[in-house]
């Protein structure tokens, strides 16, 4: 197995993937990795809807227009639960963002190590979510993730990242 740095360098936005199905224990050991996410004060403010029947994913396609979206085989719908995410006292502050993108890194991080792509997608339909997939009002949809196995032909770009000169101060 690779180092973690290796794990996040191989990680990146797949586009394109195979028809070949998701394995139910890399989903599992993928929703595990997920469950093990930390979040503020414990609180787990998030659900997991999976997407797999063709009549759902063709819903979600209504909700996020990219032709190359419609060749991953499997799909998560990532919420997070305002009645139950931590607010910081000192300023208001609502962590459940913060948690629910812990959470979906555990995902893609998790999808890699098993040899599967995945793309953070936070531009979709927030309405035509909320309408083709009814939750109740406390959940708030955060990011769809589709899963599956990469392309041959699937686009990479190069990472492109600041210098840690940039992004970090000692003081």
């Amino acid at each position: 197995m690779a180092d973690f740095l290796e794990l996040c360098k191989k990680r990146f936005s797949a586009r394109k993937f195979t028809d070949e199905p998701v394995k139910a224990e890399d989903l599992q050991y993928i929703l595990e990795c997920v469950r093990m996410a930390p979040s503020g004060v414990n609180f787990q403010p998030w659900k997991f809807v999976i997407v797999k029947s063709p009549e759902a994913q063709e819903k979600l396609y209504q909700c996020y227009e990219r032709d190359w979206f419609q060749t991953a085989p499997l799909f998560v719908i990532a919420y997070k639960n305002t009645s139950q995410e931590w607010v910081r006292k000192y300023d208001g502050k609502h962590i459940g963002d913060v948690d629910v993108a812990i959470a979906v890194e555990h995902l893609c991080l998790a999808a890699t190590e098993r040899g599967l792509g995945t793309c953070w997608i936070c531009n979709f339909i927030p309405e035509k979510l909320a309408q083709l997939f009814p939750q109740s009002e406390e959940f708030v949809p955060v990011a769809l993730i589709p899963i599956g196995h990469i392309a041959p032909d699937c686009p990479v770009k190069e990472k492109s990242r600041k210098p840690l000169s940039e992004i970090t101060e000692t003081i």
